[in-house]
């Protein structure tokens, strides 16, 4: 069974200072200091995607990941925007899907250097950009995981990031202080240097989080607006609804009247934005099927048109969602009774109705109402 047996002795300083503190303090005055680590690391014995050395600091995390799985790599910044800096072999998709799995999918701020990012959109940045220009077969090396980002970042990227390494079927090994990661990283080893302790852990489902949902005013749009991917456009007839964590605003829905010349009860998404800090949970979709079952509830369908590619997959691959028309393909009726071609302007977007289940009409006129209304909460 492999084991560790690591030990750093380093020299104590004799200066003028030191032995004065020393006296001050009371501390036996020594020539070297000595820190071990010994114990049992058997993390061979089962498959794992993800390991986690965790602890106080100054326990020896650090010490221990570089002495087990070698130095964290570092990483050069300095293109002019983010998906400049990632290795030039890798492709455009490739890049994209990379930063949407770990919840980096402000598409704006893919553009921008690295350096003008929130500290939550460099950390994924820099996880995205790890798991691809790792070699296969290599272990990727973080330490200091989630330092740098609020505890609600850092638990809620962690879940992000785990789903993406377990898909691609890579072995992660992070340090962190922080042990309300473990629930939302899901590691599959803890080995705690403070006392040695290796342990193995199962998979286990997310912890719950509360949200609600709230019809809004117009101005809420303002939170919002810089992060939507075409726009920061908004038309002022527009319904709009947020989803709250806790009382957090994290995901925003604007839903528009659409005319027809055949049908009058269309309802239809103008804009879903959800704010980085809250990426890589899947919110929006909870507050689209949500608005959309509400609606149906009313008697009304719920259309959507998604642009980017990654929202038309997720929709299609629903199964409370239908697709009728294809990206780029527009009704033959154009110009008769499709308003499709004139409102997109050849926009290759998608259309899809909400087939899933109605919201009974009591709930769903309370949802849909006015302002004042009191919020649905929802798990």
């Amino acid at each position: 069974m492999p084991t560790i047996d690591h030990a750093i002795e380093t020299k104590i300083s004799r200066s003028a200072r030191a032995r004065q503190m020393e006296s001050a303090f009371d501390v036996p005055p020594q020539d070297k200091c000595r820190m071990n680590w010994k114990g049992e690391l058997p993390i061979e014995s089962s498959p794992w995607n993800i390991g986690l050395i965790v602890g106080p600091s100054g326990c020896g995390k650090s010490t221990l990941l570089t002495h087990i799985f070698g130095a964290q790599r570092q990483l050069d910044w300095g293109a002019a925007s983010v998906i400049d800096d990632f290795a030039k072999t890798l492709s455009i998709e490739t890049i994209t899907q990379a930063c949407q799995s770990v919840g980096f999918n402000t598409i704006p701020a893919w553009l921008r250097p690295f350096a003008v990012l929130s500290n939550g959109e460099k950390f994924r940045a820099d996880i995205a950009r790890r798991m691809l220009e790792t070699a296969v077969g290599e272990t990727i090396v973080i330490d200091e995981f989630t330092s740098v980002v609020d505890r609600q970042v850092a638990q809620i990227a962690s879940h992000a990031i785990q789903k993406f390494v377990r898909k691609r079927d890579q072995k992660m090994v992070v340090a962190s202080c922080h042990f309300d990661i473990i629930d939302w990283l899901q590691p599959d080893w803890i080995l705690e240097p403070a006392t040695m302790q290796f342990s193995r852990r199962s998979l286990r489902r997310r912890p719950e989080i509360e949200i609600s949902i709230r019809r809004v005013h117009h101005s809420a749009w303002r939170l919002f607006a810089p992060y939507h991917y075409l726009t920061a456009e908004l038309a002022s007839a527009a319904q709009c609804f947020v989803m709250f964590v806790g009382e957090v605003p994290a995901v925003f829905c604007g839903v528009l009247h659409r005319p027809h010349p055949r049908v009058k009860d269309i309802s239809g998404l103008s804009r879903v934005v959800t704010l980085p800090d809250f990426q890589g949970l899947g919110l929006a979709f909870v507050l689209m099927d949500t608005l959309a079952s509400a609606y149906k509830g009313v008697g009304r369908r719920f259309h959507t048109y998604p642009a980017h590619p990654a929202l038309i997959s997720s929709f299609d691959k629903s199964s409370k969602w239908a697709m009728h028309k294809r990206p780029g393909v527009f009704s033959p009726m154009a110009g008769k009774t499709s308003t499709m071609k004139a409102r997109y302007k050849g926009r290759p977007c998608a259309v899809f109705s909400y087939e899933g289940e109605a919201m009974d009409k009591t709930t769903a006129t309370r949802l849909l109402a006015q302002l004042s209304q009191k919020p649905i909460s929802v798990r």
